[in-house]
């Protein structure tokens, strides 16, 4: 049979390149892995466009972070035109012979122009700071992946849903098609003279069934595409027209390697990312070293100004601050604490789904062999009752009752090819190999 997940047309690759938007009415040729690479594309889906925002953002916060460690310059221009009371200053006296000095000085004008420059000579705090915001970016980066890859499955589950819907219309028609011949033949026979009116309104009443089912896996099909087309970020307006077909793909089972599952590594970058944390918290005790100067013109006017200049290091050491730094750092280091939980649980919860995913593959794998011999013995059955009924050997009720277990038969096997690619796909999840089986 033929492989579900392999796409058999490229028309991607002129609708990546910005060929000119589908009109409304034409039908859009779609597979899967067409599907997941526009759900990829950067106007794709939310999810994926919302992940690279925050790789965005994450990088930012890496940037402001290094600031702290990098030179910090600015310049400055001021005038003032001022006056001062000198008592203020303590300057009340008097001077022999000249008498008490004014109270009141100015108005007199003060120009400067000024560089200021500091940077931070040690700064372990600042340091671990900027480490973590790499390993934010880092983070950022790998939820990008995870999320690429939970895009990839809810559009590969919304393609599923839409070929087994697909796959219920053509059954459902094949069901119409088997009806209208059945009752054809009825009224061959009662022509003949070998059969009844009830057998003719048996057989349109079975026909009515059959549309009316027909009926509803169409309304199913459209509302899968629909579906499909939101969880793959397409325009409502397109009609689809999907390429793959619903078809049985054998699954290894054998020693399976190691998961390789993005989410996991998403979830060890955030824990890294948090101890990252912890430790530029842990860090803050310690004193720092920042150096400044600065360098301009002062004096009364710009055009009677001189240099001056001024250079120092400063050595700050934390001793009391209300017990702040102490609650950050409790706090990154249960923040921490809880990302080691949420890995380990993850780790086991991957697991579980490994395990749940090959026993679904092996039990798909036998109602899949049971519904195909089902279907095979009821198209038999079928066959034989129609050449009964055409000899004249028994009545139309044995080939509708016939008709109505084959009708059941293909349910079966339908559901049941269904559940197999659903439980491959479960597989592949679980194994973290789901982009690269697709794309």
């Amino acid at each position: 049979m033929s492989r579900l997940f392999w796409p058999a047309t490229a028309g991607l690759l002129a609708l990546a390149a910005g060929a000119p938007a589908l009109k409304a009415e034409e039908v859009l040729e779609l597979s899967l892995k067409q599907a997941v690479d526009l759900a990829l594309a950067p106007d794709g889906t939310t999810r994926t466009q919302l992940a690279r925002e925050a790789v965005t953002a994450a990088l930012a916060r890496q940037r402001q972070s290094l600031a702290a460690l990098l030179p910090n310059v600015d310049a400055s221009v001021a005038y003032a035109d001022q006056t001062r009371n000198l008592r203020t200053f303590g300057l009340n006296f008097s001077i022999p012979g000249i008498g008490a000095i004014p109270s009141l000085a100015g108005p007199f004008s003060v120009y400067d122009l000024r560089a200021t420059a500091t940077q931070t000579v040690f700064d372990l705090a600042a340091l671990k700071r900027y480490q973590a915001g790499r390993r934010g970016a880092d983070q950022a980066r790998a939820e990008v992946d995870a999320a690429a890859d939970q895009t990839i499955e809810r559009v590969a589950r919304a393609y599923l849903a839409a070929l087994a819907a697909q796959a219920n219309v053509e059954s459902a028609e094949a069901n119409v098609t088997l009806s209208e011949a059945i009752v054809k033949l009825t009224r061959s026979q009662k022509d003949a003279g070998t059969g009844t009116g009830i057998e003719i309104t048996r057989a349109q009443v079975q026909l009515a069934n059959e549309q009316q089912r027909l009926l509803v896996a169409r309304n199913e099909l459209s509302r899968a595409q629909l579906r499909l087309l939101r969880e793959a970020g397409i325009s409502m307006k397109d009609t689809v027209r999907l390429t793959d077909k619903l078809a049985y793909q054998p699954v290894d089972l054998g020693p399976a390697p190691a998961p390789d599952r993005a989410d996991l590594k998403a979830q060890q970058a955030r824990e890294t990312a948090v101890r990252a944390g912890y430790e530029a918290a842990k860090w803050e005790r310690l004193p720092s070293v920042v150096a400044s100067g600065d360098y301009g013109t002062t004096g009364p006017a710009a055009n009677n100004s001189i240099p001056t200049r001024s250079v120092g290091v400063a050595v700050r050491l934390p001793v009391f601050d209300g017990g702040r730094r102490d609650a950050r750092r409790a706090e990154a280091g249960s923040a921490w604490r809880a990302e080691q939980i949420r890995t380990r649980d993850l780790q086991q919860q991957i697991q579980l789904e490994l395990r749940l995913a090959a026993d679904g593959v092996r039990a798909a794998e036998s109602q899949l062999k049971t519904a195909e011999l089902g279907a095979q013995l009821a198209q038999t059955e079928v066959e034989q009752a129609k050449r009964r009924y055409e000899a004249g050997v028994t009545n139309s009720l044995e080939l509708t009752d016939a008709q109505t277990r084959l009708v059941r038969a293909r349910d079966n096997y339908l559901a049941a090819l269904f559940s197999h690619n659903a439980a491959r796909l479960d597989y592949t999840a679980a194994l973290g190999t789901i982009s690269r089986t697709i794309r």
